[in-house]
């Protein structure tokens, strides 16, 4: 069995250490559906209400050790998730701006790896062209084109 396309959310989020309780919930009741069990993934996918940050993590980690999940490769995650987004932009379930702005953050978080460092550049590049007429950060860029070079960015990392 292959695990849900959000497990690479989920190791997204463990390497960057944030916390999203309703994402991880909502990935374990989706991997059960999926016919993964085991009896953490049952403990996760039945959380109602907040758990403490602290309990959340480590019961996250017992799911991904129960299910032999690794997430210690921090540049496969990385790869894992831009993958997971590019295909998440291009089947129209999340905006590409909102993907950019997610890979930026990740970018500054994960001290500038270099990964994502075409991401960071793209980003700043379309926020500048929507209130303005240039930017610097992609060479021959502008308005005109700065909506293809983000869809062919993702396109090339699916």
């Amino acid at each position: 069995m292959t695990p849900v396309a959000a497990t690479a959310e989920v190791l997204a989020y463990k390497i960057l250490k944030r916390h999203n309780e309703e994402g991880w919930v909502k990935w374990a009741y989706d991997m059960l559906l999926a016919g993964y069990e085991t009896e953490n993934l049952l403990i996760l996918a039945g959380v109602r209400g907040m758990l403490d940050y602290f309990e959340m993590w480590t019961l996250t980690d017992k799911v991904l050790e129960e299910l032999e999940i690794d997430y210690s490769d921090q540049d496969q995650v990385i790869n894992g998730y831009v993958s997971y987004l590019a295909q998440r932009v291009l089947s129209g379930q999340e905006k590409p701006s909102a993907a950019l702005y997610t890979l930026m953050s990740m970018y500054l978080d994960l001290d500038y790896t270099s990964l994502l460092s075409d991401s960071f550049d793209l980003y700043y590049a379309w926020k500048d062209l929507q209130y303005g007429e240039h930017q610097w950060y992609v060479l021959g860029v502008d308005r005109s084109n700065i909506d293809q070079k983000i869809t062919d960015y993702f396109k090339e990392r699916v």
